[in-house]
């Protein structure tokens, strides 16, 4: 799990984010990031109904909370991060690690 201090609330940072930062896209993953900000790391996801059902997009949630809690290690301190789910499927850590390299790449850290 993201700790709290790691976890994204504000609805002005998603809007920040998602409309400022950089994208990477897959088929079922949207993830924009920033990293002009002083703050901690923090990830926050957008699942909208579309998805699925409040079970389903709570297991996704948790799936990739999950997935995400192992790259606050390798991400700059002032990393801002939002992950829009496109689809429901049972993929997203792959294409979530697959992002997350390019991103990676992108600000020039190395992941474990």
């Amino acid at each position: 799990m993201l700790p709290a201090p790691n976890r994204l609330r504000s609805a002005r940072d998603f809007s920040q984010i998602t409309k400022t930062g950089h994208r990477a896209n897959s088929s079922l993953l949207a993830l924009y990031f920033l990293t002009n900000v002083e703050l901690p790391s923090r990830v926050g996801l957008i699942i909208n109904k579309s998805v699925g059902g409040s079970v389903t997009r709570h297991r996704i949630a948790r799936q990739i909370r999950h997935t995400m809690s192992g790259y606050l290690q390798s991400l700059p301190n002032n990393t801002q991060i939002v992950i829009r789910v496109l689809k429901d499927s049972e993929e997203y850590r792959l294409e979530l690690e697959a992002l997350m390299t390019k991103v990676i790449k992108k600000l020039g850290t190395n992941h474990d």
